[in-house]
């Protein structure tokens, strides 16, 4: 234990103690100063040729250096505190952000003349990074362990610490590590060693101030990565107007503090904008054709990243006419048949375009692209179909196309037909009995007669030349007959007729509705006034029961 009395007859000594004290203090500082600067020569072009990126701000720091302590205007009654040489300072530092943190802070001074100053404290800090310098400040505040200046012992009372300093990140090691140029601070402590004796060399309470220096090495950890900066992105619509036509602006920003206030500004190329938020209208009225641009700014701070610019563009366009042709598909119909009538129309602005349709007879309406035209009641000949288009800015177009409609020809005069005939000469026994042979040629006559309902069927008889002329006329009525009451065919479609041809046949000819039979040589008779004999056509046999 070292005593440090301050009397009038050893103030000599005092004063030379003091200066010795001055000297030690100045040599520490001198020794501290030339560790913490020496590197800092090659330090400086290290930093100049780094490729490291500039280190964010840390979360957590880790710090432990050389302390020199050193008290004034502190004692008990004649006796004073001396300067402790050397030291260290550690603490723990964890920021919530980039500039405010909370720190736990130790000062170890165990070997000095007041054989010991201790220091367990923790509070506020708050830094500032520019680049790799990082300037801060704390304030400190819990429990100070000091000996007394005479024989007081080792003892805790309480103290408070304030001060700055600043760090140097170097460019090694990811940016982890960081010299501590300089830390200054001052305490204040405030022990109570008892009740002081008479002699004043136990007891008594010690009010130590004093300034404390300090250098080391900082580690840093974690990462506070500074925000975003702001971001602004602006878009137009519509992009191709006209002269007079209106533009919106729309921004639209990013990375954005909530709380802080936004400044919006919108300029053009040309043209007047109005508007002081993230929206703005641009009036283009007066502008000539061409491309303009807005750009919009945007700003929330002064700090670097706190503000950012958008250019977007727009095009005023010289309106041109919409062009169209129109199209008739088919062109060439018969009355009453439908035609298609197709509108290519095209806008080279892009515009919306409005279809109508006119024709000089038939009807014709619509309002797409395509159209029918109705001809029904319209006349023979050419009719003119025009299509129109309008624009949204009024300007339009019309082209002509034809449909000519053509007189249908007349429907195909009907013909008559010739059936099969019925021969009569097998059986010259019954010359006028229609045979097995002839009823096949009667029942395919019947058949054809069934399936044309409309049509006729005139049957010519003719005679040999050694036969009356009633032969002829009997074969007709037995025919009919048969066509009659076996085919169930209706006696008024049966015309008969004899000919001046000889031949034992019968000739049969079908006159479909419309056709005329020409008669030629044949002629009609009265058939009540023939005599027919024996029987008319060949009839299946019966069986008799015995």
């Amino acid at each position: 234990m070292h005593l440090r009395p301050v009397s009038a007859e050893r103030s000599s000594s005092h004063t030379v103690r003091l200066a010795g004290g001055l000297l030690n203090f100045g040599t520490t500082l001198f020794v501290a100063l030339c560790v913490a600067t020496f590197p800092l020569p090659a330090l400086a072009q290290a930093l100049k040729t780094a490729s490291t990126p500039l280190p964010e701000f840390s979360r957590l720091d880790l710090y432990g250096g050389y302390a020199y302590f050193h008290p004034f205007n502190s004692g008990i009654g004649p006796f004073v505190y001396q300067p402790i040489n050397p030291g260290a300072v550690a603490s723990v530092t964890g920021y919530f952000n980039r500039y405010l943190g909370i720190q736990a802070e130790g000062s170890f001074f165990p070997d000095g003349p007041n054989d010991c100053y201790f220091t367990a404290q923790a509070g506020p800090v708050l830094r500032y990074q520019k680049g790799r310098l990082i300037p801060f400040a704390h304030i400190l505040g819990g429990g100070a362990r000091a000996g007394g200046p005479a024989f007081q012992p080792c003892t805790w009372g309480w103290g408070v610490t304030t001060g700055a300093g600043l760090d140097l990140v170097l460019p090694y090691f990811n940016n982890h590590v960081a010299l501590r140029l300089i830390q200054a601070d001052f305490n204040y402590s405030h022990v109570d060693y008892g009740p002081l004796d008479a002699a004043q060399v136990t007891g008594g309470v010690g009010e130590i101030t004093a300034y404390r220096l300090s250098a080391g090495v900082v580690l840093r950890f974690g990462q506070q990565k500074a925000p975003p900066p702001v971001q602004l992105g602006c878009t137009v619509q519509p992009t191709n107007v006209y002269p007079g036509d209106p533009i919106t602006v729309t921004s639209t920003a990013t990375n954005l503090e909530p709380k802080k206030k936004l400044s919006y500004t919108w300029t053009a190329s040309s043209g007047a904008v109005t508007g002081n938020n993230e929206i703005a209208t641009v009036n283009t009225a007066g502008l000539t054709p061409g491309d303009y641009t807005v750009t919009g700014h945007l700003s929330e701070g002064k700090l670097p990243g706190e503000s950012a610019t958008c250019t977007t563009g727009f095009r005023i366009h010289n309106p041109a006419p919409p062009t169209i042709t129109c199209s008739a598909n088919p062109s060439t119909v018969m009355p009453s048949d439908p035609s298609t009538i197709t509108a290519d129309a095209n806008s080279l602005e892009g515009l919306t375009l409005s279809y109508s349709y006119s024709s000089t007879a038939g009807q014709i309406s619509g309002t797409t692209p395509t159209a029918t035209l109705v001809t029904s009641g319209a006349p023979s000949g050419t009719v003119t179909v025009t299509c129109n288009v309008v624009d949204d800015l009024g300007k339009h177009a019309s082209a002509d196309t034809t449909v000519t409609i053509v007189t249908p020809p007349p429907p195909p005069v009907p013909k008559v037909r010739p059936l099969c005939s019925v021969s009569f000469e097998r059986d010259m026994k019954r010359p006028v009995r229609v045979d097995n042979e002839g009823k096949a040629c009667l029942d395919d006559i019947a058949l054809t007669l069934n399936r044309d309902t409309t049509s006729k069927l005139v049957i010519v008889g003719r005679h040999s030349d050694d036969e009356t002329a009633d032969v002829a006329a009997q074969r007709d009525l037995n025919v009919e007959q048969y066509l009659v009451d076996e085919k169930g065919i209706d006696p008024a479609r049966i015309s008969m007729r004899t000919s001046g041809q000889p031949g034992r046949v019968l000739d049969s000819t079908l006159v479909p509705d419309g056709a005329t039979f020409i008669p030629g040589d044949t002629s009609t008779f009265d058939a009540d006034s023939v005599k027919r004999v024996g029987q008319p056509y060949a009839k299946p046999k019966t069986t008799t029961n015995h």
